[in-house]
């Protein structure tokens, strides 16, 4: 499965959505996601790529991450993924 599979399945699944129903331009508000599901979501994707997301949850907006929509969340995870490498 592809970073952009997995980053889809995991945030489809916090939106109680089919990975076919989220696409690149879709926002967290779009899927019904909430800021604890956002969250909820960042850990996930941290655990399953074992990375550190540079996410601050209480003030997104002051974040270095840029999670905007899903298009630019798959991008940042894979930049994280090749800082690592």
């Amino acid at each position: 499965m592809s970073t952009k599979d997995k980053v889809i399945a995991i945030i489809a699944d916090q939106a109680l959505l089919e990975p076919s129903d989220v696409t690149l331009d879709s926002t967290p508000e779009d899927l019904g996601i909430d800021s604890l599901g956002l969250v909820e979501s960042i850990f996930s994707i941290e655990e399953a790529f074992d990375i550190s997301v540079p996410f601050n949850a209480n003030d997104p907006s002051e974040s270095d991450f840029d999670i905007s929509n899903v298009g630019t969340i798959i991008a940042g995870i894979e930049n994280l993924i090749s800082q690592q490498s």
